[in-house]
C-alpha cells in the first residue's frame, strides 16, 4: 500500500513526488512518457531552467528523486483507477498489473486540439506555437502570424507586437468585426480572411501560409493553439467535477470534488481562474502545493487530527 500514487511524470507529478519524498511518504509515480511539451526544443520562463530541453528537465528531476528511497518511478501507462471498499484506490496499469494507494494524485496533463490545417502538426512546438510567454521572445523581429478569428486571437496578435512589428492575423475565412479589423489595422497588423489551404516549410521550420485564393504569406512562425483536452479520462471515471472547459476543478490545494483524489498541472485549475496557467513552472508549483496538502491530509488521518486545510463549504442551491 503506497501513501500516494501519482499518475503522470511531468513537472507537476515529479514536483509532488519530490515534496512527498522529502516528507518520507511512500510514493509511486506512474509515467506513460507522453509530455505535452515533448516537441518543443526548450522550456522557457522557468527560473534557473530557462532554455532547458524538456527531456533534460525530466531526466534531472528523476535523478534527484533517486535520493529519496520512499519514491519509486515506473514507466507505465494507467488503464483505470477506482476507489476500493476501504476508501483507498486501486490503479490498474495498461500492462495488466495493479497497485493500491491511500491517496491519488492525477497529473496526466492535456492534449492540444490543433486546428485542422494541413502541415500544422509537423511544425507544432517548433515554429507552430501556442503561448507568447513560452515562445514570444524567440520570435522577436521575425515574421509572425496568428491563426483564428476569435477575440483571443485578436488579442494575441496585438500582444505579439511587443516582439515584432510584422504580425498578421489569418482568420481562415471567418468574418472579423469591423471594430476589431480597424483596431488591428491601426496598429499595423495585416488581416487575411481567405480560407487557409496549408502550411509549408522545411522540416520543423515554417516558411509560408498558403491560402485557397490569393498569394501565400511568407512567415517564420505561427501561433495556432486550440482548445485543451484532458489527456487520460481518469477524472471522469473517478467522478471528479469538471469545469466548462472540460478540465478538472480543484481548490487552492489541488483537491478535486472526490475525497482523496488530487489533481495538478495543466489538466486542473480553480473555477475562479478562467483558463489553466499552462506553464511548466506553474505546473511544478501546483505539484509542490498538492504534495504538501497530501502529506498534511495523511498526517491528519494517521493521528486523528483535523485537516489544517478545511474544504470550503459548498454553495447553497439556487432558490
Amino acid at each position: 500500500m503506497y501513501d500516494v500514487i501519482i499518475v503522470g511524470g511531468g513537472p507537476a507529478g515529479l514536483a509532488a513526488a519530490l515534496t512527498l519524498g522529502r516528507s518520507r511518504r511512500r510514493t509511486l509515480v506512474l509515467d506513460a512518457g507522453e509530455g505535452r511539451n515533448a516537441p518543443a526544443a526548450a522550456v522557457h520562463n522557468f527560473l534557473t531552467r530557462d532554455g532547458t530541453p524538456p527531456a533534460e528537465l525530466r531526466r534531472v528531476a528523476r535523478a534527484q528523486l533517486a535520493a529519496y528511497p520512499e519514491v519509486e518511478v515506473r514507466q507505465a501507462a494507467v488503464a483505470d483507477a477506482a476507489r476500493t471498499a476501504d476508501g483507498a484506490f486501486r490503479v490498474a496499469r495498461a500492462d495488466g498489473g495493479a497497485v493500491d494507494g491511500r491517496r491519488l494524485l492525477l497529473a496526466t496533463g492535456v492534449v492540444d486540439e490543433l486546428p485542422d490545417v494541413p502541415g500544422l502538426a509537423p511544425l507544432w512546438g517548433r515554429s507552430a506555437l501556442h503561448c507568447p510567454y513560452c515562445h514570444g521572445f524567440e520570435v522577436s523581429g521575425r515574421r509572425v502570424a496568428v491563426l483564428g478569428a476569435g477575440p483571443g486571437h485578436v488579442r494575441l496578435a496585438l500582444h505579439l507586437l511587443h516582439f515584432t512589428d510584422d504580425v498578421a492575423l489569418a482568420t481562415g475565412a471567418a468574418p472579423l468585426p469591423a471594430e476589431q479589423r480597424d483596431l488591428l489595422g491601426a496598429h499595423g497588423v495585416a488581416v487575411r480572411c481567405e480560407p487557409v489551404a496549408r502550411l509549408e516549410g522545411t522540416g520543423a521550420r515554417l516558411e509560408r501560409i498558403c491560402f485557397e485564393t490569393g498569394e501565400p504569406l511568407e512567415r517564420d512562425a505561427v501561433f495556432a493553439g486550440g482548445p485543451l483536452r484532458e489527456r487520460s479520462g481518469l477524472p471522469a471515471k473517478l467522478g471528479c467535477a469538471l469545469l466548462p472547459d472540460r478540465l478538472v476543478e480543484v481548490d487552492e490545494f489541488g483537491r478535486t470534488s472526490e475525497a482523496g483524489v488530487y489533481a495538478a498541472g495543466d489538466m486542473a485549475h480553480r473555477a475562479t481562474v478562467p483558463v489553466p496557467v499552462a506553464a511548466v513552472v506553474a505546473a511544478a508549483a501546483a505539484g509542490t502545493v498538492a504534495g504538501a496538502a497530501l502529506d498534511q491530509d495523511l498526517l491528519s488521518e494517521d493521528y486523528g487530527l483535523p485537516n489544517p486545510f478545511p474544504k470550503a463549504a459548498a454553495p447553497a442551491p439556487a432558490g
